[in-house]
């Protein structure tokens, strides 16, 4: 089991890990390959058994965009897309889905809704929009991205949206609010009238209907332009893409920061406020990561949760392809909880659930890199794709392309039995090489050098690899621009 934790032609980002009767569910969004914005596809749903995180089985489609009330009298083209996603087992034994229609036909932070199913790998079927007490949608604050937890029968509901900078300036703040009102398309009046701000977690408690609000909303995580300056919630202040756990007495609200590709944490000892943030649990660039400073892999947007399996917990977030935000897939870390509650960021992996070292035997898709950065650090987006080596998807074949001088793709992590044969399964219109390493930026071990080729073509040489597990480190040398579709471990002849 590697990272990406679905085949490379799976994109299903945004990943909410839930255990339900011994096997781990994964709902998420989804992705096209290539895709022109978020989330095009129908929901699909993951699921593996509690004790074997390398065995997982997909559900087919378990709620088509065409289901949606919005859908009814559009064309297929016109229907809105299904953002973020949450699952809760309600006290009548069902299984709710909750999520937000968004998209490009759709107005932006309306009404959240919900499908129910009854069981986990559903089907769903669409069962309302979430409700005032009055029966008009629940619009306060800014509807985006439900997390939902069951806590012993009561049902919470957290959700929101922010802007990334800071946005309290006096001088300023009339432009700030009809920025905002062309945004949230909400009125200027009303962005001014909502306390403290219209931007930020909030939270509320749901009746046993699963669909009405049944207190008032409150926000109870800061973004930036309500959090004290200079404090921990400044530095990595509530964006979006809201999860919630209980772990004993202590509540985790994990979210996208700021920053904009990492998932930080907050943490509680009850449900509606209180929560202090602690810091981050995971960046999808390594940002951060044992003062890492310099982005390893693209950094997009991110979002994901951590869950309890078979006595371990994981964190569950997704990674850019295709050099957009547009075309996310899976992956999954073990982390740890410490005795204080407290969690440390762990780093990104090829590994993944994998439970130990991947074995330097055989062969690896070369795009289940974790790490992927050339001189110049990659800017996402459409326009900014072509610029950068990717990993992309044409004509069913995952690989990586446009590899550049200077380009690195790293692996973490291998078990290395020493000296060995590695194949590179490439393409290039002009001669390069790659230095093989264990070591970032360290002497290589070996080059393996390319010569032109249109077509894929194999390229070996023995590389004295040490006892032991290291990253394995691949850099290319070259005038043109190679792709990069296999590497292979032959134990030595």
């Amino acid at each position: 089991m590697l990272n990406p934790i679905f085949p490379l032609t799976e994109y299903v980002p945004d990943g909410e890990p839930h255990v339900f009767d011994g096997r781990v569910y994964l709902y998420g969004s989804h992705d096209k390959a290539g895709g022109e914005r978020f989330c095009m596809l129908d929901y699909t749903v993951w699921s593996a058994p509690v004790t074997d995180l390398t065995k997982w089985t997909c559900h087919g489609v378990t709620y088509k965009k065409s289901q949606d009330a919005r859908a009814k009298g559009r064309e297929p083209e016109k229907f809105p897309d299904y953002y973020a996603p949450d699952c809760v087992r309600g006290n009548d034994g069902r299984y709710y889905l909750y999520y937000c229609a968004m998209g490009p036909n759709v107005r932006p932070f309306g009404p959240m809704s919900v499908a129910v199913g009854d069981t986990p790998a559903g089907p769903f079927e669409y069962y309302g929009d979430i409700k005032n007490a009055d029966g008009t949608p629940l619009l306060t604050y800014l509807t985006n991205d439900p997390a939902v937890i069951n806590d012993g029968g009561r049902i919470y509901l957290y959700y929101g949206w922010a802007i990334g900078m800071d946005m309290r300036g006096k001088l300023l703040s009339p432009l700030y609010r009809f920025v905002q009102s062309k945004l949230f398309a909400r009125s200027v009046k009303e962005i001014k009238n909502t306390k403290p701000s219209i931007m930020g977690c909030a939270f509320c408690e749901l009746e046993e209907d699963m669909l009405t609000v049944k207190t008032p909303p409150k926000l109870v995580l800061d973004s930036i332009s309500t959090a004290p300056k200079g404090s921990t919630a400044y530095a990595h202040p509530f964006y979006e893409a809201a999860s919630i756990r209980k772990f004993g007495g202590t509540y985790y609200l994990v979210y996208s920061s700021g920053r904009n590709n990492e998932l930080a944490y907050a943490t509680s000892s009850r449900p509606d406020g209180g929560f202090t943030v602690r810091g981050v649990v995971i960046s999808n660039s390594d940002l951060g990561y044992k003062g890492n400073t310099i982005k390893k892999a693209p950094a997009g947007t991110i979002h994901g949760g951590i869950e309890e399996i078979g006595g371990k917990y994981y964190v569950f977030y997704h990674r850019c392809t295709h050099n957009t935000d547009f075309s996310r897939q899976a992956c999954a870390e073990e982390i740890r909880i410490n005795d204080d509650g407290s969690i440390d960021q762990v780093g990104i992996t090829t590994q993944g659930l994998n439970g130990a070292p991947l074995k330097a035997e055989g062969e690896y898709p070369a795009a289940v890199c974790c790490y992927l950065y050339g001189k110049k650090r990659a800017k996402l987006g459409v326009k900014q794709a072509k610029k950068y080596s990717r990993i992309v998807q044409e004509r069913g074949e995952v690989f990586v392309h446009g590899v550049k001088d200077g380009t690195t793709l790293g692996y973490k992590f291998f078990a290395f039995n020493g000296r060995a044969k590695l194949t590179v399964t490439a393409r290039d219109r002009a001669p390069g090489r790659l230095e093989v390493s264990t070591r970032e930026g360290g002497e290589p071990l070996a080059r393996i050098n390319i010569v032109p080729a249109n077509e894929w073509t194999e390229f070996s040489a023995q590389v004295p690899f040490p006892q032991g597990t290291f990253p394995l480190f691949l850099t290319f040398f070259g005038s043109g621009e190679a792709d990069i579709s296999q590497i292979k471990f032959d134990k030595e002849q």
